[in-house]
């Protein structure tokens, strides 16, 4: 089975913002937190860095890429949720893969592939880890044999 993503999709957004901010004096157990926030608000993704900053202190650069209808929940998020004083937003231009799903047949069910696509070509291609997750614990198989069996099956 074959799937082309529809052309509202966030993976075909070619015009995005990336949003950031310096911590040093946060704590660790809040930054999951954060980010659960930020995804359910409709970022696109989020990510830390460690950094250090000024007087050698260290820290944690968070840094986001969200739409530009999501600046203002992410400013707010951001604000409220943390303990920054300031944060940093810029415009970039973003380019995907064109993306197709198909459904792959294992010995011990059917995995979902997503293949990227350039030029007309495959040129990226990766299972979807919580279904290869599932049939390894379920079948008791490594992670691994599933993996490789998704591979055999172009």
């Amino acid at each position: 089975m074959v799937s082309q993503l529809p052309p509202d999709h966030e993976h075909l957004d070619n015009q995005m913002f990336k949003m950031e901010v310096n911590l040093d004096d946060i704590p660790g157990e809040w930054l999951g937190y954060v980010m659960d926030l930020l995804f359910d608000s409709g970022a696109n993704d989020v990510f830390y860095t460690p950094i250090y900053m000024k007087k050698n202190r260290p820290g944690v650069l968070l840094q986001l890429l969200c739409s530009s209808e999501n600046i203002n929940k992410m400013k707010e998020i951001l604000f409220k949720e943390t303990t920054t004083l300031g944060l940093r937003y810029y415009p970039l231009t973003v380019h995907r893969l064109e993306r197709v799903f198909r459904s792959v047949d294992t010995q011990w069910g059917t995995v979902m592939v997503k293949e990227g696509i350039l030029d007309g070509k495959i040129v990226q291609r990766a299972p979807e880890f919580e279904e290869c997750k599932n049939i390894a614990q379920t079948h008791n198989v490594p992670l691994k044999k599933v993996y490789e069996q998704v591979w055999k099956s172009k």
